[in-house]
């Protein structure tokens, strides 16, 4: 009777080998973001803090990061290397005609742009210097007020950017102002009650995120992000990811207009 007992031996042993075995799937590579923060205009403190907390979240989640101020990176060939290409707080005329008509190409074949703050201020979104960056926008630059603490009211409580944010998210910040309101062309995901700080002046109807598609593209922009402390708030950086995420495809998100309710 010892022979069934060794067979059975060895056929457990060869069923835990086969198991251990099997090749377990490939952790995902994820993808590669590029963070360029070029000024030639003002330039904001949170900007070093900024990239940072960027890099902390791509090691966190899983994608790589690469930070520039040289717009001589954006050529086919070398944004081809990545999908998101993100503007912390540029400011002025940062790219000349072949760098920005390298960037267009990479957004309308199919990859994505996050901006975030000052990314709607500089010359290139106010002075029509570069007209595709406004219409890809959707917003002018006006002014804006002190850093003053006020209440962010979410819209769309299932984008990844704003799933999981209180409904009215109170935060400091420097509040931007828009000639007009982008809502007509975007989906807004946010946006700011006016009653609760001083210095706004676009009434009941003050978008500070959204979000578009951009041919095959897609984009995604935060107002919010101007002070240092920013990218060390849990709420502002789970945001920030999440329009990482929508902008590299990597999640889901309704990039569809909504009912004008205002």
């Amino acid at each position: 009777m010892k022979p069934p007992r060794i067979l059975f031996s060895l056929a457990a042993l060869l069923l835990v080998c086969l198991v251990g075995c099997v090749p377990r799937p490939s952790p995902r590579t994820g993808f590669s973001v590029l963070v360029f923060s070029k000024t030639l205009m003002y330039r904001h403190a949170s900007i070093t803090n900024g990239i940072a907390a960027i890099q902390r979240l791509g090691v966190a989640n899983h994608f790589h990061v690469d930070a520039t101020e040289d717009a001589s990176w954006f050529t086919s060939a070398n944004l081809a290397r990545y999908k998101v290409v993100i503007f912390l707080s540029t400011s002025g005329d940062i790219l000349n005609d072949e760098q920005q008509a390298a960037f267009r190409e990479f957004i309308e074949r199919g990859s994505g742009w996050v901006g975030v703050h000052a990314a709607v201020a500089g010359d290139v979104a106010t002075e029509g210097g570069w007209p595709w960056y406004g219409e890809t926008l959707c917003a002018r630059f006006t002014n804006h007020s002190s850093i003053v603490e006020a209440t962010v009211k979410v819209e769309d409580s299932r984008n990844p950017s704003t799933a999981g944010l209180p409904q009215r998210w109170v935060r400091k910040d420097e509040w931007y102002n828009f000639i007009e309101s982008p809502r007509a062309r975007v989906r807004v995901l946010a946006s700011l009650d006016e009653t609760t700080y001083k210095g706004g002046t676009m009434g009941g109807d003050h978008p500070v995120a959204w979000c578009k598609k951009v041919g095959r593209g897609r984009m995604w922009y935060t107002a919010l992000g101007h002070t240092e402390v920013s990218f060390t708030e849990s709420l502002f950086l789970h945001h920030l990811l999440g329009g990482i995420q929508i902008a590299a495809g990597d999640k889901p998100a309704d990039f569809k207009r909504r009912a004008n309710t205002h």
